[in-house]
């Protein structure tokens, strides 16, 4: 399968989805990713403040100094972005949910400081990534999708795992047919996958 395009969904999904086809794996990554996402945020939260929000009056006071213009928020929003032009319903949500990661984050950190925060992230990221790497071996028997794609599978992780909750249980497809011919281009990259494979034992 050739790598998709910067805004290529149906491609992007479908080269997600070939890393990810076995339903524990599916499930582990769904436990997991969104902490990845959350406490990745929480240790950004302590980079320099780019902009005072509270001081410029976008924001009430309460909120000062926890919900700054940090690169924490500039992450979550170039994600949020990104996934809102990848498809304007299930993108706006995933949106909210970046923004609702970086609130939660902002304030976690705040709470626990940095001598804290640091220990507690470095831990739920050695437990989700841990995981992650077993529902691979384990279960889907491949090695993970960031090993072919670096960027794409950490861009695309978040998005892919809110669009199979979406399509799960709500039957919810950007467009038309989107599923069906995602899940003929996973079927089709799976073979391949597997020739190659047997190819290299033979």
């Amino acid at each position: 399968m050739r790598k998709p395009g910067l805004f290529d969904l149906e491609n992007h999904f479908a080269f997600y989805g070939a890393y990810h086809s076995n339903p524990m794996n599916v499930l582990i990554h769904a436990l997991f990713v969104w902490p990845i996402f959350f406490t990745g945020l929480v240790l950004i939260y302590f980079t320099p403040t780019i902009y005072d929000l509270t001081q410029a009056g976008i924001l009430p006071s309460v909120f000062n100094p926890i919900l700054v213009f940090n690169y924490g928020f500039v992450f979550a929003l170039v994600y949020g972005l990104f996934y809102m032009i990848l498809d304007k319903k299930a993108g706006s949500l995933a949106a909210l949910l970046c923004l609702a990661c970086w609130v939660g984050a902002s304030f976690l950190a705040a709470n626990l400081g940095y001598s804290l925060a640091w220990k507690v992230v470095l831990v739920a990221q050695l437990l989700c990534w841990t995981g992650q790497f077993v529902g691979h071996g384990v279960f889907e028997k491949r090695a993970p999708a960031l090993l072919d794609n670096l960027v794409q599978a950490f861009v695309m992780a978040p998005f892919f795992v809110l669009l199979e909750f979406l399509q799960a249980f709500f039957r919810y497809e950007p467009y038309p047919g989107f599923h069906a011919r995602v899940k003929a281009k996973i079927k089709a990259e799976i073979k391949e996958w597997q020739a190659k494979k047997q190819k290299k034992v033979s």
